[in-house]
C-alpha cells in the first residue's frame, strides 16, 4: 500500500496556500489580519528597505508626520502599505510552513 503521508503534506500546502490569498473586503486599504499579527510582534525580524521615490510625492514627510499623528513607526507604516497593496495586485507573501522562515 502506497504511503499516504505525501498526499497529506500536499493537501496541508494547497490550504495554506488558500488561506494566504486576498480575500477582498469593502475597504481597499484594510490590512491583512496575517500582516497585522506580524506587525504587531515586536520580535519579527526585519530588514532595511530602500528605494529610491519622487520628491514631489513628499512620502518621507507624510510618513513622519502620520508617525507624529498616530504613534505608528516608520517601518510599520511602510510595511502595512506595501504589503496591502500587493496583496490587492494578486502578490501575497508565500505559506511558510511551521516552524520555517520564508527568506
Amino acid at each position: 500500500m502506497p504511503d499516504p503521508s505525501h498526499y497529506a503534506r500536499r493537501l496541508r500546502e494547497i490550504a495554506d496556500a488558500l488561506d494566504s490569498e486576498f480575500q477582498p473586503t469593502a475597504d481597499a486599504l484594510t490590512p491583512h489580519p496575517d500582516t497585522l499579527d506580524v506587525i504587531g510582534n515586536r520580535h519579527t525580524k526585519r530588514g532595511q528597505l530602500n528605494y529610491a521615490v519622487p520628491e514631489v510625492l513628499q512620502l518621507q514627510r507624510r510618513i513622519r508626520r502620520y508617525h507624529a499623528d498616530t504613534g505608528v513607526p516608520h517601518g510599520d507604516i511602510v510595511a502595512l502599505a506595501v504589503d496591502t497593496w500587493l496583496r490587492a495586485k494578486g502578490y501575497p507573501p508565500h505559506p511558510k510552513p511551521p516552524g520555517a522562515e520564508v527568506p
